[in-house]
């Protein structure tokens, strides 16, 4: 194939299957050979593989929102032709509908099953890629609407299934990887709530008050800093009992006289 700038084009020789990446970036590989795609069909291959079998006029719609349908439709014809020219088209027409080709693999199909495998109650030990399924943004520094839907959507998406595995996890007493799951989650949103109890119990359930205590003041600060905000009641109940000897041996005793008075002697007493 000539290397045409206006149509996609494979950099090198491969075998297998398509797949679609758009968690971390915009990637489409015939094996491991990477497709070469222009900026503006990038977008259409993107579209088409988060809204399967969206019709024509959805389509147009989403990508040029601005313009009247007509336009947007010509358009829509215009890309969908050039895609079709390449041997490597990522997708298939039937009808009035446009979709992926059944033999490419999507990152984001990926998340999503590994999700609703978690959120069936499977053994999180089944499913060990779901500490790095959808590590990364749904195609980051792109800001179209329906981009935006889609990442806030699978990004707490990812979070609740980290959550779910590591409570999983700590209900059967394997705490490291029930830390290891909450940290994930942590990391990929540090003022969520949720993740910074579950290492505090994890802590807890594993007799490390210390580690508790300090998880607890590390939130406390951070979300002080950040927001303005104290933790919530739950999470704060949650080293009650902990902090209790604590706090009752910092209070001064209601009614005891602790003045220092000199003995008859000189001395203090």
């Amino acid at each position: 194939m000539a290397a045409d700038p206006s149509v996609p084009t494979v950099e090198g020789p491969g075998e297998g299957d398509l797949s679609l990446h758009l968690l971390g970036g915009f990637r489409l590989l015939h094996a491991t050979a990477h497709i070469v795609v222009p900026r503006g069909l990038q977008r259409v291959i993107a579209l088409i593989g988060l809204r399967p079998g969206a019709t024509r006029s959805q389509l147009a719609g989403l990508l040029w929102p601005d313009v009247s349908e007509e336009r947007a439709l010509s358009s829509l014809r215009t890309a969908l032709w050039r895609l079709r020219q390449d041997p490597c088209c990522p997708m298939v027409v039937a009808g009035d509908t446009v979709r992926l080709s059944p033999a490419v693999r999507l990152d984001v199909d990926d998340l999503v099953g590994t999700a609703e495998r978690v959120r069936n109650g499977d053994d999180p030990r089944t499913t060990a890629g779901a500490l790095v399924a959808g590590r990364h943004d749904l195609l980051p520094g792109w800001y179209d609407d329906w981009v935006l839907l889609d990442r806030e959507r699978l990004r707490q998406l990812r979070l609740h299934m980290l959550e779910q595995v590591s409570a999983q996890h700590l209900a059967a007493g394997r705490h490291g990887e029930a830390l290891e799951a909450a940290l994930e989650a942590m990391a990929a949103e540090p003022l969520r709530e949720t993740p910074h109890r579950l290492v505090v119990r994890i802590h807890l359930a594993e007799g490390n008050a210390f580690e508790a205590v300090h998880a607890f003041y590390v939130y406390r600060d951070l979300l002080r800093r950040e927001l303005r905000l104290e933790p919530s009641p739950a999470m704060s109940a949650l080293l009650d009992d902990t902090l209790a000897p604590i706090r009752a041996a910092t209070r001064p005793a209601v009614g005891r006289d602790t003045t220092v008075r000199p003995s008859p002697a000189g001395r203090r007493t």
